[in-house]
């Protein structure tokens, strides 16, 4: 019997945006459990405005609720004023749909998109009523479920988490779904672990309580031992062969408060073929498959008909890459000419193409353009297969200045594999030359560049997952050296907090002692760890010691090729021996070309999963069949 939570609106009043857990937002959908076969919780561990503009929650919750036997409700994580408010008057966490807590429902699924949302994923458990170690919820609650980017290296959670759902959901839901509904009509056969058996045959689904890790004596990972008949070697992803037909939402909620992507969403593609090496949405969501400009227009129409929104943001890991890209631009503005809705790329490719491409979109105003070189040397940008020259950007900054722009924001990366100060100048070298080429191109001094540089992270299912990161003291030396290079007040420069990349890389390459790291720092009050103002880094570091595991284990160590890695046993597709290649023609520099217009690369994704690029200028079958893909 589920229950419904009733806040008084006098305690909500006295939170900041208490329009954040109220719900009854447009196309919001609220069901009658009593109705129902299946209740799923849908959790996004970070604040309302964060969560909100977040795509595939959006088009799972949309999916599941198409069926009438399935209600589908949001859950996000309460900012701490909210928080405190709910533990000093018993109220539980609840969905923003019918305000029923949490422990009430079937499934409670959370996505895992960035590390340092998992102490949400603990305390968001803890604000439900529900025991945070898998090991000791009882039958009476619900299954605990992730998916997302992190569930690639499921491990450091693997201790709280019932099953983690690797790759593209839409397919895999729906059966998902099935399996419960039919396990539930039948009496619960087995309790939750006989449940847990069936989905553990199933594409994709990983049950980290069917294996038990083995360490050497050192204390190094060895490998994960089966414990159940039905817990495979291997857990391979699921993949949607086919972008055209697959469900996307047309019906958005469309938020009370403003949230961090307000707009429209049209998803282009999925996956990227690019090959950088340091990318792990590259690799884990091969292969590309495009979507056509006709069907993106249809659904454009639709989404645009139901929200009211006013700008439609053309999405995928790089929309530039996009093949009939000028051709949908044009068909969007001449679908909405009569209706002032505005077209927005949110990345750009470092060609002139793409300043052609902005010229379109950003008829009613110039805001700047965006590139990401990605590092200040083309040595570097070689070892990490970036494919870009610097004759590329700057050819691409003439055309946008020329064109009456004056305004450009630069992405660069510090800390990658081989990087030596010099490339680091670079950085610089290259902010001063775009600079200067405005005020040749324009004869003006009003022009900026914005240069943001983050530190390196090394991720699992990456060419560079065995790289050790560099500690945190070296960071800062890098992010002080190339300011002191700075000496113009129209060059901006940004860069991101060292400490945090730290705990970043131990989550990205943990292993399950990492959970005992996770536990600690919960319980000494870490949250929203993403916010720089919530940020604790020597709280984090309590938490280290007292779980008795050493961060740079982790996240400096640099590790042997051959040596097994916590995560070999979920696989994108991709073969290890495919990043072992990546990893070596990165120290000599050698560039691997895009196998979607080139030969096949032999990552081994099309030929293990059984799909294919899709690329709707070139046809689906245009590789050259070099590797046997």
């Amino acid at each position: 019997m589920s229950h419904t939570v009733q806040i008084d609106p006098i305690l909500l009043s006295k939170v900041t945006k208490p329009a954040r857990y109220v719900g009854g937002e447009w196309n919001s959908v609220v069901k009658d459990h009593n109705q129902v076969k299946l209740t799923v919780a849908y959790c996004f561990p970070d604040v309302y405005e964060v969560a909100m503009s977040h795509l595939g929650l959006r088009i799972l919750y949309a999916l599941l609720n198409e069926r009438d036997d399935v209600a589908a409700e949001r859950v996000y994580a309460p900012w701490p004023d909210m928080e405190q408010v709910m533990r000093d008057n018993g109220y539980p966490l609840y969905s923003l749909e019918t305000k029923t807590a949490v422990a009430d429902f079937d499934m409670v699924g959370f996505t895992l998109q960035y590390e340092m949302s998992f102490t949400n994923i603990l305390n968001m458990l803890d604000l439900a009523g529900i025991s945070l170690y898998a090991k000791d919820r009882g039958e009476d609650m619900p299954i605990i479920a992730a998916g997302g980017p992190c569930a690639f290296n499921a491990e450091p959670l693997a201790d709280y988490i019932d099953v983690f759902f690797l790759g593209e959901s839409e397919e895999s839901t729906q059966l998902l779904a099935d399996t419960i509904i039919a396990w539930k009509e039948q009496g619960k056969p087995g309790g939750k672990k006989g449940l847990l058996k069936i989905l553990a045959t199933q594409q994709g689904n990983y049950v980290p309580s069917f294996y038990e890790p083995q360490y050497t004596a050192a204390g190094d990972f060895q490998k994960l031992v089966p414990l159940e008949a039905e817990a495979a070697d291997h857990i391979e992803k699921c993949v949607v062969s086919d972008m055209e037909q697959v469900f996307f939402p047309t019906k958005p909620i469309v938020p009370n408060i403003d949230i961090v992507h307000n707009r429209a969403v049209l998803e282009l593609f999925r996956g990227c073929s690019r090959g950088c090496r340091f990318c792990q949405a590259g690799m884990l969501y091969r292969p590309v498959r495009e979507k056509t400009p006709q069907r993106l227009v249809e659904m454009a129409r639709k989404i645009i008909a139901n929200s009211g929104y006013n700008e439609i943001s053309l999405m995928s890991l790089s929309s530039a890459d996009y093949s009939c890209l000028p051709e949908l631009v044009d068909m969007l503005i001449d679908e909405f000419k009569d209706q002032r809705v505005s077209i927005s790329l949110p990345s750009l490719r470092v060609d002139s193409f793409s300043v052609d491409i902005a010229k379109k979109v950003q008829q009613v105003r110039k805001s700047g353009l965006t590139f990401a070189p990605e590092a200040g040397s083309q040595r570097l940008r070689d070892v990490i297969n970036k494919g870009v020259t610097e004759e590329n950007l700057l050819s691409a900054c003439e055309n946008a200045f020329s064109n009456g722009w004056s305004k450009v924001k630069l992405y660069f990366m510090m800390g990658l594999p081989t990087e030596t100060d010099e490339d680091l100048a670079g950085i610089a070298d290259l902010a001063y030359k775009v600079l200067n080429l405005y005020r040749h191109v324009t004869g003006r001094n009003n022009g900026t560049v914005t240069i943001s540089v983050s530190s390196f992270v090394p991720k699992s299912h990456t060419a560079f997952q065995w790289f050790g990161q560099q500690p945190v003291e070296e960071i800062e030396r890098k992010q002080q050296f190339i300011k002191n290079l700075i000496r113009d007040r129209h060059i901006t420069y940004h860069y991101h907090d060292a400490k945090t990349g730290r705990l970043e890389a131990a989550f990205a390459r943990g292993d399950r002692r990492m959970g005992r790291v996770l536990y600690e720092a919960w319980k000494l009050g870490c949250k929203f760890d993403g916010w720089t103002e919530m940020f604790n880094y020597d709280t984090w570091m309590q938490a280290f010691a007292a779980a008795g595991i050493d961060p740079d284990y982790y996240a400096a160590r640099q590790r042997d090729v051959e040596e097994p890695l916590p995560w070999d046993h979920l696989s994108n597709g991709a073969s290890k021996a495919f990043l072992q290649r990546e990893w070596k023609r990165a120290h000599t520099g050698e560039l691997t070309p895009d196998c979607r217009h080139q030969n096949c690369t032999g990552c081994g994704v099309c030929l293990q999963l059984g799909v294919h690029i899709i690329d709707n200028k070139e046809g689906r079958d245009h590789v050259q069949d070099t590797f046997g893909c």
